[in-house]
């Protein structure tokens, strides 16, 4: 087991530094949720399923270590509000050792 360092900005502006797992096959939303870094009902509203943009987040630090974006990712980023040039969706961001360092911001809620 490796776990990696993340560091999240919440919607409020403040910094949490973050340690996750790679060996639970959890995704950048699905630890957003487990550190209650957002309030409840506003973040992963699909169950991480890339149909809501609720899990939407800024990346800073890091950006080239993600994998390339999916269609249906670019899909709904497509439809979404708030979205700038370095949205992602955090479910579609796996944890994996490759994102160690990683630096995001959770995007607005509508």
């Amino acid at each position: 087991m490796q776990d990696i360092n993340l560091k999240i900005t919440d919607r409020n502006g403040d910094l949490h530094e973050i340690v996750a797992p790679t060996d639970m096959s959890m995704n950048l939303m699905e630890v957003i949720r487990s550190y209650e870094l957002a309030d409840e009902g506003t973040i992963g509203v699909c169950g991480g399923m890339a149909m809501c943009a609720s899990c939407q987040v800024y990346v800073g630090e890091g950006v080239e270590k993600l994998r390339e974006m999916g269609d249906e990712e670019e899909a709904m980023l497509s439809e979404a509000f708030y979205v700038q040039d370095n949205s992602r969706l955090g479910c579609q961001i796996p944890i994996s050792v490759e994102i160690d360092g990683l630096e995001v911001a959770i995007a607005p809620y509508p």
